[in-house]
């Protein structure tokens, strides 16, 4: 199998918050909905979503304040393990060697983050159904 079987596009787009809240009225102020603000290591994590569009946007890391200042990209993953499986086996620049966890959504998120060619991070992944 190949690596774009396990994945069906982009999921969301994340960028780092120097304030949440103002973050979040920007955001709902050019007609996003807030579609979710979830708590991980003392930090919340909010989902802004407009369209097919979700911008995941979280506080407590430090922001570029430059251009370029999207911290990763998302693909939608249907298998996190297969799709990590895969990318070890097609010798990718790996980030994380093992499948990480967060307590977002319902039953929460499985995932997996590589390094593309320019340095840009790319992350896989599952929302646990």
């Amino acid at each position: 199998m190949a690596l774009n079987d396990y994945f069906t596009g982009v999921q969301h787009v994340a960028v780092p918050a120097t304030d949440l809240d103002e973050t979040i009225a920007f955001y709902e102020k050019l007609g996003f909905e807030n579609a979710g603000v979830f708590m991980y290591n003392d930090a919340r994590c909010a989902f802004m979503k407009y369209g097919n569009l979700v911008i995941e946007t979280w506080e407590g890391d430090e922001t570029a304040k430059l251009d370029g200042a999207i911290n990763h990209f998302s693909l939608n993953t249907t298998d996190a393990d297969a799709a990590l499986k895969e990318a070890k086996a097609m010798d990718l620049d790996l980030i994380d060697t093992e499948i990480q966890t967060r307590p977002f959504w319902d039953k929460g998120i499985r995932f997996f983050n590589i390094y593309g060619p320019n340095h840009e991070k790319i992350e896989f992944c599952e929302i646990v159904k």
